[in-house]
């Protein structure tokens, strides 16, 4: 009876997703939804198949290229200043805010104006992921710092330890759950930013992809590019996922070690 809890428990996501596609297909088959309205699972993944997979690479490598550059550049940055502002409470006061400002600005509002300023290219897009990308990383790193125990601290301190060992070998191993939540989340938000740029400005990409393929009523082929970005985040979701797993377990929580 054991074993069959644990094998319902470790496949229930999969068994759940298998019913919600079961129960689509059936609905679009009873109902006659029209397939440009809401394509059935199967029209989807044959619409899927019936595109050249060399024009799925061009498309996936477009995407996957300026989310991880837009990604890398925000955990290239976020890092560095949530240290600085929590080391800094003059710093805080004064930039906190406006990091509340930039990531209240609807970025949909703002993604024509950064490609009309920064031009054609990937520049335009990786700036558009940044923004989307960079604020929870801050802040979730920003509060793992802030949260570390006083009496570590003061321990340090009484050792003499400088304020770079005080970083680097209590506050920031405090902080590694608080700052691997929030680059699992960013991965999809990475994604997410560049379909936005896409959507704007682009000649390839996934978000270009789906974008024409709606313009021509191709909307099975739109949702298999829709697909193919949920599988996208899935993956880049799961890599930071093995990444915490293999290089720093313990701050994962104890179900997941």
């Amino acid at each position: 009876m054991k074993n069959i809890i644990r094998l319902l428990d470790r496949f229930a996501p999969v068994m759940a997703v298998v019913c919600v596609l079961g129960i689509w297909q059936a609905a679009t088959w009873l109902f006659a939804i029209p397939s440009f309205l809401l394509p059935s699972p199967t029209s989807i993944v044959a619409a899927g198949f019936g595109v050249d997979p060399s024009v799925w690479i061009g498309h996936i490598w477009a995407t996957l290229r300026v989310a991880v550059m837009g990604y890398a550049l925000a955990i290239a940055i976020a890092i560095p200043l949530a240290i600085s502002l929590s080391m800094s409470r003059l710093l805080s006061r004064t930039l906190y805010p406006m990091l509340v400002v930039i990531q209240s600005t609807p970025i949909v509002a703002v993604a024509p104006i950064i490609v009309v300023t920064l031009g054609a290219g990937d520049m335009p897009k990786v700036v558009i992921t940044f923004l989307i990308t960079f604020f929870p990383i801050v802040v979730s790193t920003t509060t793992g710092l802030l949260a570390t125990p006083e009496e570590l601290i003061e321990l340090s301190r009484s050792l003499r330890a400088g304020r770079t060992r005080e970083i680097f070998h209590i506050r920031l191993p405090y902080a590694l759950p608080f700052l691997f939540s929030a680059l699992k989340i960013s991965t999809t938000l990475a994604v997410i930013g560049t379909v936005v740029a896409e959507f704007v400005a682009a000649e390839k990409g996934l978000g270009f992809f789906i974008a024409f393929s709606t313009s021509f009523f191709k909307i099975p082929q739109a949702f298999s590019g829709l697909v193919i970005l949920v599988l996208l985040s899935l993956t880049l979701f799961r890599l930071v996922g093995f990444v915490q797993k293999r290089f720093a377990p313990w701050s994962l929580p104890k179900s997941e070690r």
